[in-house]
């Protein structure tokens, strides 16, 4: 078997440029549908003015979200190591569960979640953290974050575990999710570039 067996290829072998040309024209458009953009993952990025090693200590410390996060509140330790319960004001009352993955040498935290149990963290937001200098030839960081749409965002796997009463779930939240994490990652990036810039420790004593 070779790559000529396979359909669907578009490689300059097979396609030159005069040919692939009106293929990639035709898939840039001015407007984008909203679910087209957002629908099965949900990517933001964005510039941050602080050096990447601070900045990932900072989102290492799985506490941080407390403060960048939109509704994220009151993290405390629970009886297994690593694992955090908080509070997702969103849901009102609803306890959310979160263990943070973290790799300094590939630049990579991951926010293992769920919301009302501890047991299947299935909500996970993927970010990284990569060296501006590298990638924009300047100082700073840029982070790029990217949530993908699990099957229980549509339905709620374990429901005999939600508060009773609560009138909303995570998943209702979905076509919302780009602009929200816009707008955290926007908190993240004002409050790592003011304590950068007034000479302060991107991670709080607090946290330390």
């Amino acid at each position: 078997m070779t790559l000529d067996d396979i359909d669907g290829l578009i490689r300059i072998e097979t396609s030159p440029r005069e040919r692939a040309t009106p293929i990639i024209m035709q898939m840039m458009r001015s407007v984008y549908p909203h679910d087209e953009v957002f629908g099965d993952y949900c990517t933001v990025n964005s510039y941050v003015d602080c050096p990447p090693g601070e900045l990932f200590d900072y989102l290492a410390d799985t506490r941080c979200l407390q403060e960048w996060t939109y509704s994220l509140r009151g993290f405390t330790p629970t009886e297994e190591p690593g694992l955090w319960l908080a509070y997702d004001r969103l849901g009102s009352e609803t306890k959310i569960f979160t263990r943070t993955v973290a790799n300094r040498q590939a630049g990579t935290v991951d926010y293992h979640c769920a919301w009302d149990q501890g047991t299947h963290l299935w909500m996970i937001y993927l970010m990284r953290i990569v060296d501006a200098q590298v990638v924009l030839d300047r100082p700073g960081s840029v982070v790029l974050w990217t949530n993908c749409h699990h099957p229980f965002y549509d339905r709620n796997p374990y429901p005999q575990t939600a508060p009773p009463q609560r009138p909303v779930w995570v998943g209702d939240f979905w076509d919302m999710f780009g602009a929200g994490h816009l707008l955290e990652l926007r908190n993240l990036k004002a409050i790592a570039e003011y304590r950068h810039r007034q000479g302060l420790s991107v991670t709080p004593s607090w946290m330390r």
